[in-house]
């Protein structure tokens, strides 16, 4: 294990240390963990480099994100999409679309030397919203209850949705970039046999690939949700049985999808395997979710993982400011963050309950963090030198305008709207999305 990696195991530590009296004081973890791995890795950015390139980081970041999907997926409250399921619907199946679609586009006018397949992975890393970098905007004044769940559950539902979309992206990226860089003369079977591999398991396997891991995800998440139900209703299990459940349960949704056999997405079973987990373990219950005592583990083991996520980006941070930032980078984060998102959202809950102003403030409160952050690092550690230091610039910019737009600006704006309106604050959770 490399120095680098014992210090910043000992940055997290000290970190969880502290934590709880700077939240108090107001400082948000993500942008504090952000600074710390900024601070731990500026002694040596190349090997912090080495590292996020390694197969290692890969599987860890891989299945991070599986334990972050399911914690998404668990935590929503009510059916399938909660209970704004026609808003929610709305969100996750028009307005997601779209907004990708307008990414890809702004992406091809604002980085034209980069390739378009790499223009669509940048649109999967800068989309999917994560509240946890601002917790402040659903806690706040200004903000109604019904606004708030809404976001709290399209932010658990997106990063899971675009993950097949990203996979398949990625898979493909990787191999014309493999083909397009290799001098003729290098270009043998051997040079192109993996890519190749990657490349026909994504464009062939894509749908069949997903609908297997949905199908594993639901198999295991609805039978097991049964299970616990029944072994809490008899009084066999504990509640400290079901929280170890609901730690392991995405790791073997994520293992087993990703078996030869399978060859299925695993981000897609951790994700489906929370779904089904959820609708069975409570079903016939008079909770509309799950208990807070069986899900306090995972939810700790998320929060434990998301830190050493942001913990990353600080080391990124470096890394891109020290390659350099183009500025159509800097335009298309900051289109990312504002009409790439507004538009379609508000055009998407047009004809819907969702009164006019609160369809503005929904598109503008769309905070990115965790799933951003690994997909940027997946991106990174798979594609060539060139495109992996592009996607992690883009993604660096858009979650650090991020912080400063949704976990600065965003309070400030929402505070002086409720107060003017009279409006009090009510508490609120965020799912880290």
């Amino acid at each position: 294990m490399s120095s680098l990696v014992l210090i910043s195991l000992a940055a997290i530590l000290v970190w969880s240390l502290i934590a709880h009296r700077f939240e108090r004081w107001g400082v948000a973890g993500p942008a504090a963990l952000l600074l710390l791995g900024a601070a731990t890795v500026a002694w040596d950015v190349e090997e912090f480099g080495e590292i996020i390139d390694s197969g290692l980081a890969e599987k860890s970041v891989e299945i991070i994100l599986a334990i972050l999907l399911f914690v998404d997926a668990t935590e929503v409250k009510g059916g399938v999409f909660g209970k704004e399921g026609k808003v929610i619907a709305r969100l996750v199946l028009i307005a997601l679309p779209l907004s990708l679609m307008l990414a890809l586009v702004s992406g091809a006018f604002l980085l034209p030397s980069t390739g378009l397949l790499v223009i669509a992975v940048i649109a999967c890393v800068i989309m999917p919203t994560d509240f946890a970098p601002a917790t402040r905007l659903l806690r706040g004044r200004g903000i109604s209850t019904r606004t708030r769940q809404i976001l709290n559950i399209e932010s658990g539902y997106n990063d899971g949705l675009i993950s097949p979309v990203f996979g398949m992206s990625l898979a493909l990226a990787v191999f014309w970039s493999t083909i397009s860089h290799t001098p003729d003369d290098e270009l043998t079977d051997s040079a192109i046999e993996k890519p190749l591999e990657q490349f026909l398991a994504a464009f062939l396997g894509a749908v069949p690939a997903t609908l297997l891991a949905i199908a594993i995800g639901l198999l295991l998440g609805c039978t097991i949700g049964f299970a616990v139900r029944i072994a809490r209703g008899k009084d066999i299990a504990s509640a400290v049985g079901a929280r170890y459940v609901m730690v392991l349960l995405p790791l073997i949704a994520y293992g087993i999808a990703n078996l030869p056999v399978f060859t299925a997405n695993g981000f897609v079973a951790a994700f489906v395997a929370g779904v089904g987990y959820r609708l069975t373990r409570v079903r016939s219950s008079e909770e509309s979710g799950i208990d807070h005592s069986e899900l306090l583990l995972v939810d700790e083991v998320g929060v434990l993982a998301a830190n050493f996520v942001w913990f990353m980006l600080g080391g990124a941070v470096l890394l891109v400011f020290a390659s350099g930032i183009d500025w159509g980078v800097v335009l298309l984060a900051l289109l990312a963050l504002t009409l790439i998102r507004m538009l379609p959202v508000y055009v998407s809950l047009m004809g819907s309950s969702v009164l006019r102003k609160d369809r503005v403030l929904i598109g503008a409160l769309g905070p990115r963090g965790t799933a951003s952050i690994v997909f940027g690092l997946l991106a990174y550690n798979a594609l060539p030198d060139h495109e992996g230091t592009i996607v992690l610039s883009v993604m660096v910019v858009t979650v650090m305008g991020s912080i400063l737009l949704h976990g600065v600006v965003a309070p400030l704006v929402l505070r002086r709207r409720g107060a003017g309106r009279g409006d009090v604050a009510v508490p609120g959770s965020a799912t880290g999305g």
